[in-house]
């Protein structure tokens, strides 16, 4: 009914069906026909047709004072989607294999371009984030995964995983395929994205793992590899210049590459730039 509204509305406003056909541009029957919906719609006539030209009935007059405010509120409530800046809280999941210093720089980038936009974060493994998100806890989720999805994702880029050890036990490059499979390993448990990617890429090769520790945090994982009681896995976006005491274990054909996806709610309005920028961000961090 909002076109019969306006239409209602110009003629009021302009005393004849001729001039609102001149406007919208409609022919004049046309515009005759919307009239009489919106009256057959209300149940009440809306012009006083006894009168040359037909003027508003008492119920036209007061029809017209709602439908201009029908009106106007539909106007402003469109233009909560054309607002120039986001604003309001951004509910955003981020994988643990994403949560790191590169990825503060992308918060802190945030909180510049757009200062009234809140971000309340959330970490966690892919799984539960996922889960969190098709229960509507969060408005967009980057997770890990690898190989085909039966969701919404898109992809954002790729996360190339490398296997660390001790700069001091590390595996002579004769010996690293063939005494792969009996290495103790220093992993997060499960269901680490990163720890489920490795297994599943060791599993192909007819390998199992050998936990040695399973460890949350990141700081003594690699305080452990550091001391020689196992390997681990670390993007290799972080490893341009290893950590002191930690090289890099080159295994060839062992997969261990991970997809970054982003999962984003429909209803996102503004909010949506912001999460196209953490994906731009994202995309560029690990293609460098």
């Amino acid at each position: 009914m909002l076109d019969e509204m306006r239409t209602f509305v110009l003629l009021a406003e302009e005393g004849s069906i001729q001039k609102v056909a001149e406007r919208l541009p409609l022919t004049q029957p046309a515009v005759t026909r919307q009239i009489q919906r919106l009256e057959q719609a209300l149940g009440a006539a809306l012009l006083d047709r006894r009168m040359k030209p037909p003027g508003l009935t008492p119920f036209g007059v007061e029809a017209l004072a709602r439908s201009r405010q029908i009106l106007a509120a539909y106007d402003d409530m469109k233009n909560l989607t054309a607002r120039a800046e986001p604003e309001g809280l951004l509910r955003l999941g981020v994988a643990t294999g994403l949560a790191d210093d590169g990825f503060a720089r992308i918060v802190g980038d945030i909180r510049q371009r757009f200062p009234q936009v809140a971000l309340r974060l959330t970490t966690g493994w892919s799984d539960g984030l996922a889960e969190q998100f098709e229960q509507g806890y969060l408005d967009a989720a980057f997770l890990l995964s690898r190989g085909r999805t039966n969701d919404d994702s898109a992809m954002v880029g790729e996360e190339p995983l490398a296997i660390i050890a001790s700069s001091k036990t590390a595996l002579k490059k004769r010996d690293r395929a063939r005494t792969l499979e009996g290495q103790p390993w220093i992993l997060s448990p499960e269901p680490c994205d990163a720890r489920s990617r490795l297994t599943a890429a060791m599993a192909r090769k007819g390998y199992q793992l050998n936990i040695a520790a399973e460890v949350q945090d990141a700081r003594l994982q690699l305080a452990l590899v550091r001391k020689g009681v196992g390997l681990s896995l670390m993007p290799r976006r972080l490893l341009t210049t290893p950590p002191s005491g930690i090289t890099v274990v080159q295994i060839d054909g062992l997969d261990l590459m991970l997809d970054i996806r982003v999962r984003r709610s429909p209803h996102l309005r503004g909010l949506g730039k912001v999460v196209d920028l953490i994906a731009e961000q994202l995309r560029s961090s690990v293609r460098n």
